[in-house]
């Protein structure tokens, strides 16, 4: 009896679970955005550098650069939805590349978040670019010529400064391996200002983040 009830279990959550997960990560369900703008200097030292990766060429003088914007639940987040949309076209991804990096970014981003929106590639994109544009980045970042180590409050501080329809409910900073890795924007699905949910809302709490310039 004992194994019939346990080979009972394993066949509902074999049939169950992944319907489950389909009916949870469905195109277009999601309660709001989490636009990420990431300090590429710091993402070039860390990685990028090391890859050849031409986000990290002296002539691209890229500082907060878009990393994506992301359709996130209250609680969690959809990702890698199956969705009848298109990619981005070869003109979309190098039109994007300008802000992001590089076109495998681009492409990566639609693969895992850009698939859950709901939206055709080009629309998605074009959110995406202007939810990144309406945010200010302090203009004092770019002129930093030297490597620093600041708190990770002071990253946010020159945001919220720079961007007053914010609040600090609305914005976190999250550093990766004692770097100021990227500022966290949480936005309605018609790219207003709201508060983040508690996944989104840990924030980096160093008080030496290292902080690369800008090559």
């Amino acid at each position: 009896m004992k194994m019939r009830r346990w080979l009972f279990g394993v066949v509902l959550c074999f049939l169950t679970g992944p319907a489950l997960a389909q009916d949870q990560d469905q195109p277009g369900t999601f309660d709001y955005y989490v636009l990420a703008i990431s300090w590429s200097p710091n993402w070039c030292e860390r990685t990028g550098n090391a890859r050849n990766s031409p986000q990290c060429a002296n002539d691209r003088d890229l500082g907060w650069s878009l990393h994506g914007l992301w359709p996130q639940y209250d609680r969690g987040w959809p990702s890698y939805c199956y969705t009848d949309a298109a990619g981005p076209t070869t003109a979309v991804a190098n039109r994007m590349a300008e802000i992001m990096g590089t076109e495998g970014l681009v492409l990566y981003q639609w693969e895992k978040h850009g698939t859950c929106s709901g939206l055709e590639a080009p629309v998605f994109f074009d959110r995406a670019r202007s939810a990144y544009e309406a945010i200010a980045r302090p203009q004092a970042h770019r002129k930093i010529t030297q490597f620093q180590r600041l708190a990770a409050a002071e990253i946010e501080e020159a945001f919220l400064a720079a961007n007053p329809q914010l609040d600090a409910g609305q914005i976190t900073v999250t550093c990766k391996e004692q770097q100021i890795q990227e500022v966290r924007v949480c936005l309605s699905k018609d790219l207003t200002p709201r508060a983040c949910g508690r996944d989104v809302s840990r924030e980096c709490t160093l008080e030496n983040a290292e902080f690369h310039p800008i090559p």
